[in-house]
């Protein structure tokens, strides 16, 4: 499921095939496209194929980026105790899905996926299967409406404990203009002591112009609009929180299971891991 998220952007009591729109390409079906994924059409493989043209190792932000995944969701169900996941951006079902990952280490693991994208909801039912002792949901909700998304999670997470807030690939889709820091705050601040925030989002750095070029490319051709930003930036996210080593870093280098001791490549993919104290 990430790849790529959105839950954003406004959206009617249109039937979900109303809302799709093959027009025009859009992330999630693209990431889905590179991922090897089904879900996506013409327009999607169109401009996928002129980005990786552009820059050609954009492909392995997905798979950085659900690696990632993989590995905080095993850390915090087995080593901080986290049986409780919000994921919001949520993407399209591929395979080690959160619930999957959190529900193989710890099967009472619950988890409600967020996102607002109509193919998303028209796939829903991939991401609801769970083990008899845990609990899945999904909501069809907009990131921006954080009252709304926390309201309806408490149908299935109990607020009272601590939960690991998901927010992979999703903040990027937010201007500077919406204050996406202060979003997260709320968030945060709707969960007790001991949740954590898992947050990933491509950045812009001088070492890889190819990555500006891409991003420009999709803002001319793809929907929703991307908001590029400093490794710095992105670690103002994490702000008042305790943050895990090694901190906010390309995500293929956030504690890599490699065989060796082989160092992963770099992706303009960051993310990083922080506990609410």
């Amino acid at each position: 499921m990430t790849e790529h998220p959105t839950a954003v952007g406004g959206h009617t009591a249109q039937s979900s095939r109303e809302r799709i729109d093959t027009s025009r390409a859009h992330t999630a079906r693209i990431w889905n496209y590179w991922l090897g994924g089904k879900d996506n059409y013409e327009v999607d493989r169109a401009a996928g194929d002129e980005i990786r043209r552009l820059h050609p190792g954009i492909g392995e932000y997905a798979r950085a980026d659900r690696l990632f995944l993989g590995r905080a969701v095993r850390h915090l169900v087995t080593e901080a105790g986290i049986r409780q996941f919000l994921d919001i951006g949520t993407g399209l079902p591929t395979a080690d899905n959160t619930h999957e990952v959190a529900q193989r280490a710890a099967a009472d693991s619950r988890v409600v996926y967020v996102d607002n994208d109509p193919l998303v909801l028209a796939h829903a039912r991939a991401l609801l299967a769970s083990t008899p002792q845990g609990r899945t949901d999904y909501l069809d909700e907009d990131l921006r409406d954080v009252d709304a998304i926390l309201r309806h999670a408490a149908r299935t997470l109990d607020f009272e404990r601590p939960v690991a807030l998901m927010l992979l690939g999703v903040v990027i889709f937010l201007g500077d203009e919406e204050d996406p820091y202060a979003l997260v705050r709320r968030l945060m601040e709707a969960l007790p002591p001991g949740s954590h925030l898992v947050l990933s989002h491509t950045v812009t750095s001088p070492a890889m112009p190819d990555v500006d070029e891409a991003v420009r490319f999709w803002n001319e051709h793809g929907t929703p609009r991307l908001t590029q930003r400093t490794p710095a930036e992105v670690a103002r996210f994490f702000d008042g929180l305790e943050l895990l080593e090694p901190g906010v870093v390309s995500c293929s280098r956030w504690r890599p299971e490699t065989s060796g001791g082989a160092e992963p490549d770099e992706v303009a993919m960051f993310g990083g891991v922080a506990r609410k104290r």
